[in-house]
């Protein structure tokens, strides 16, 4: 009998706990346990390996699958991985084989899911976009807010400044006015100043010319 550790290859499909279909391969080195060689030879055969492992191979596969979903499968490949390493352990130990290393090498879906993850990135970037665009029309928004309560305020400061200084605006104007009136009336020929009235006031006084 060989006693030396060999590799093999088990494939299986089975269903995730979402009914989701699944192609898993699993490497297996084995090797007999050599205190227990006549006893293997005379329960398995010379070919206990082939007759054994498939079939424990494929129940723990299974066994183990049917605990995921198939998300889970990708996100905790890795404990998944030692959870078929440790139960396979456990049952080949029972027929006197040792295993040095079982690993996973292949995972694979079916269409069905392989659609409905498409589909999901679709959606996925879908939403994405719209809170993108929630997000920039939010900030449009509060930009008008802002610009708007700074234009409210420059217009608040205006008028606060208006009322303070709107006697003094009245009477700048009010002099401007009558400078303009009094230069016009000044380039007249029957135009007479008279300065110094009893109010404080200047007059110009227009005569009438005889015929």
């Amino acid at each position: 009998m060989d006693i030396r550790s060999r590799p093999r290859i088990i494939n299986s499909s089975t269903g995730t706990k979402d009914l989701q279909m699944v192609n898993i391969s699993l490497r297996v080195l084995s090797r007999p346990n050599e205190s227990k060689l006549p006893l293997i030879y005379k329960t398995l055969g010379i070919d206990f390996d082939d007759r054994i492992l498939p079939s424990l191979g494929n129940e723990v596969l299974k066994a183990v699958v049917a605990q995921y979903n198939a998300e889970e499968l990708l996100s905790k490949r890795a404990h998944v991985s030692l959870q078929i390493r440790t139960e396979l352990l456990e049952r080949a130990s029972k027929f006197n084989l040792i295993l040095d290393d079982v690993s996973i090498t292949h995972l694979t879906f079916g269409t069905e899911f392989a659609k409905a993850i498409e589909h999901k990135q679709v959606a996925q970037q879908e939403a994405e976009t719209q809170a993108y665009l929630v997000a920039k029309a939010d900030q449009e928004r509060k930009a008008a807010i802002i610009l708007a309560e700074g234009e409210a305020e420059a217009a608040n400061m205006i008028s606060k400044a208006m009322s303070a200084a709107g006697n003094g605006l009245v009477e700048v104007r009010r002099i401007d006015a009558a400078k303009e009136v009094a230069g016009t009336l000044a380039k007249g020929r029957n135009v007479i100043y008279l300065p110094n009235g009893k109010d404080g006031s200047n007059f110009l006084l227009s005569l009438d010319e005889k015929k």
